[in-house]
């Protein structure tokens, strides 16, 4: 399977499809933001990333960064956080970079579930390190192997989440959204 070998085409379903899918990823983020951080500062599930790894799996890398870069950008304008857009949005685009390498080049050998925790641990040690560059105060370093661990964590729920959407949901739902394309996903547990 290859994501990149798509072209891509932005029909009017399909800008549809991805206009829900960042709205419900926007929705996610937006009621996660009202909980209060588990364990550490900032640290959170993520659950908007099960919209953002959908759309990485069924309609391609350019979908997923266009609903990183909204979703992240709507999100700290919404919760009035517009400081940590800078580091969401660097994390969120590195860590997306990463999960689409490895779609690219490893998956099916590695698993949804491994991508997803990939990538969260990589979004938790970015988000740390643009912060510690920003506030110009190397101590929250320190954290690093409390963020992986929960990014580890969060990315087990989240890749677990999105494996039940994509292999749950019938095929035939994902090929009409998508035009009839012959992108599906399959992999063994």
């Amino acid at each position: 399977m290859s994501t990149t070998s798509k072209t891509f085409k932005l029909g009017a379903r399909r800008v549809a499809t991805i206009g829900i899918l960042t709205a419900l990823s926007l929705l996610s983020f937006i009621l996660e933001s009202l909980l209060p951080p588990l364990f550490l500062p900032g640290a959170k599930i993520g659950l908007s990333n099960i919209f953002t790894l959908v759309t990485l799996f069924m309609f391609g890398p350019i979908d997923a960064l266009i609903l990183v870069v909204v979703r992240t950008t709507l999100g700290s304008l919404i919760v009035g956080n517009l400081v940590s857009l800078i580091y969401s949005l660097s994390a969120g685009v590195i860590s997306l970079g990463v999960a689409i390498l490895l779609v690219q080049f490893v998956y099916p050998k590695i698993s949804m579930i491994s991508i997803s925790i990939t990538s969260a641990i990589v979004h938790n040690i970015v988000q740390v390190l643009v912060f510690c560059l920003l506030v110009n105060n190397m101590y929250m370093i320190s954290y690093l192997p409390y963020f992986a661990l929960i990014g580890a964590a969060s990315g087990l729920i989240v890749g677990a989440l999105v494996y039940l959407v994509i292999h749950k949901v019938p095929l035939s739902f994902f090929e009409k959204i998508i035009n009839n394309e012959k992108y599906i996903v399959k992999e063994k547990v």
